[in-house]
Order: structure tokens, then sequence, then C-alpha cells
């Protein structure tokens, strides 16, 4: 099979399933909020911005489903309560809820006024939380679900001027690891699951708040949304592993993190920092100067849709993906290459 980031199969999965989605507006939740559309899902859309959730339905029109819109801050439960309940009241039972909205400042942590960091971590980790007890407080009397995070590399290993979002991912990873472990327990026929992402082109780079001199950019190498879509998306149809990675600078950061974290933190402080920023003049400086989008969505009158400004450079594969998906079959293979070196070695060596 060719490498690609869903199998063949898995299409039509999801197909008038039920399924939401946080942060559906822009970037990644745009991009899985289509992906769900072309499957035939049917997609709640939950995010802040209007403008950014009717584009986002009408996408999801075109690509073959249907899409209903909910207004919601993830910073408040109660909001978050009564997106969920109304769902289901309009649109039926949930199948999937799918957690991608955050919120982030690029900024030494000296810099991060305390209200800032405060509201980074009520929407990028407590909208988790929420969005995660909304979906199994209306699962649970059925006895079946998924939940599915998107996760970050990040959330492994810490990089320097994102203090308030690497603290955040690692708060989501700890939670969902807790609450994954409670359902086992139970024997619980819900399904939680995460997926890790790489680096991005999206529009959050020229969103979020930002106190750097450079332009805020995704460290290299950068993949496109549709990538980390397909990878949420197949999840949400088989959540039945603890988590997915994507990209190839996941599975290393992750790796080289356990082996040798305290070589990563000084390869990370010579080239962090310059790595996270565009020379000022290299680009247009299209990047919000002022809150971004902490306070204010910035999708309430313009729509920036899913990719962010450097199409030129973001990858729209992974194979890694596939490896990541199916383990098994790669281990597999692996095996069967070695058997089959040990036996053209063997039968070399007789012939001699």
């Amino acid at each position: 099979m060719a490498a690609n980031d869903a199998t063949a199969g898995n299409h039509n999965s999801l197909r008038d399933k039920v399924v939401v989605v946080t942060g559906a507006s822009g970037g990644v939740g745009r991009a899985v909020v289509r992906e769900l559309g072309a499957q035939g899902a049917k997609v709640a859309l939950v995010a802040r911005g209007t403008t950014g959730l009717g584009a986002a339905a009408v996408d999801v029109g075109a690509a073959g489903g249907q899409a209903r819109v909910f207004e919601a801050d993830l910073a408040h439960y109660e909001e978050v309560r009564q997106a969920g309940e109304r769902i289901e009241a309009e649109m039926g039972p949930i199948d999937v809820w799918i957690n991608v909205a955050f919120s982030s400042v690029f900024a030494k942590f000296q810099d991060i006024e305390p209200e800032e960091f405060e509201r980074t971590t009520k929407v990028t980790y407590l909208g988790y939380v929420w969005g995660t007890k909304v979906a199994l407080d209306l699962m649970r009397s059925r006895n079946r679900g998924t939940i599915v995070q998107a996760g970050s590399a990040l959330s492994y290993r810490s990089i320097p001027l994102q203090s308030a979002y690497c603290g955040a991912k690692h708060a989501v990873k700890g939670f969902t690891e807790s609450v994954r472990v409670e359902l086992m327990s139970e024997g619980s026929g819900i399904d939680i699951t995460t997926v890790q992402l790489p680096a991005v082109n999206t529009p959050q780079f020229d969103w979020v708040r930002s106190k750097l001199r450079g332009r805020p950019q995704p460290v290299p190498p950068i993949y496109q949304p549709e990538v980390a879509a397909r990878a949420i998306v197949f999840a949400a149809a088989h959540p039945e592993r603890k988590e997915y990675w994507v990209g190839i600078t996941t599975a290393l950061s992750i790796l080289a993190n356990r082996v040798a974290p305290a070589v990563l933190d000084r390869y990370l402080a010579r080239t962090g920092v310059k790595s996270q920023q565009v020379e000022e003049g290299k680009q247009p400086d299209t990047v919000d100067r002022g809150s971004g989008n902490l306070w204010e969505p910035k999708d309430e009158w313009n729509d920036y849709g899913a990719h962010g400004a450097f199409d030129d450079r973001a990858h729209g594969r992974s194979p890694q993906v596939w490896l990541s998906q199916h383990r098994r079959q790669a281990l597999l293979a692996g095996a069967g290459v070695a058997a089959t070196a040990v036996l053209a070695r063997t039968l070399r060596r007789r012939s001699r």
C-alpha cells in the first residue's frame, strides 16, 4: 500500500455519525470538519467566531456532510454544557467529541501577564476538560461514544517562548491518561484517545498574542492542517489506541526526550528561540501585535480558513502517520524483511 494518512477502508466509517468539533472555525479544527464532511458525518461546529463558523458549515456541506453552528467559549463550562445539550436536542446523540480549540501567547514567561497565562490555560487546558466532561455526561447513559484530544509533541517536550501552551498541553496529557484509566477500570464502552501533532501551518501564528520581535513561525518541518485532520478523523474511527503520533518530528521529539532530555534542553536553549521566529523584514508582518485571539475571536468578521502563511514550506503528506496507524503491520513487515535477510545470508554461506 502507498504511504497515506488513512486507509481506504476507513472511508465512510463516520457516515451519519454526530461529531462535535471544538475550535471548528479555523486551523486544524477547520480541516477536521472538512474531512468529516467528506465522510458524510453530521458535524456540530463549536467555536467563538461567527464568520469562521458559518464558512466552516458551508465547507462541510460542500464536502458532502451536514453541519450546524453552536457558538461557545470553551473556557466557560456552562457555555460548553449548554452547547452539548443543544447539539443532542437538535442533531441527536453525540457519537464523537473532538477537542481542538486552543489559544496561546508567544513570549518569554517573564513577559506574560498573569491574566494572559490564566486565559491561555482556561482555553487550552480547561477547554478540553470541560469538553470531555460534557461529552462523558451525555455518553454515559448510552455507554458508548468516542472522545479525541488533539494533542501536541509539546505535551512531551516543552520549548521556549510557549510556557503557557506547553504547560496546558502537558496538563491535557495527564488529565486524559487519568480519565482513560478510569474508563478502563469501569469496563466502559466509551473510548478516549489522543493525537499528538507536529508544527502545523495554521492561522494561529498570525492570531495568537505575540510579544516577540520577529514574526512567529512553526518550528520546521511544517505540515499542512489536512495531515493533522486525516489523522484525527482516523483516530475517531479507531479509538482503541491510547494515542497516535503525527509527523516524524513528533516521533523523534518524544523518543529523544525519553532517552536524553537534558541534551534536548541544551539544544533547545541554543536553537529554540530563533527557530520560532521569522526575522523582521523577511516576510510581510501580518501578525496581530495586539491581544491576538486571546480575548476575542479573530474570525468574528473575517474567515481565515485552515491554512496559515507557510504553504510554500509545508508538507501535505507524512508517511510516518501510516506507520503510527498500522504499527502491527509495520512490525510484521520489518520482521519479515529481517527474516528474509537472515535466510539469504544463510543460503549464501551454504553455497560457498
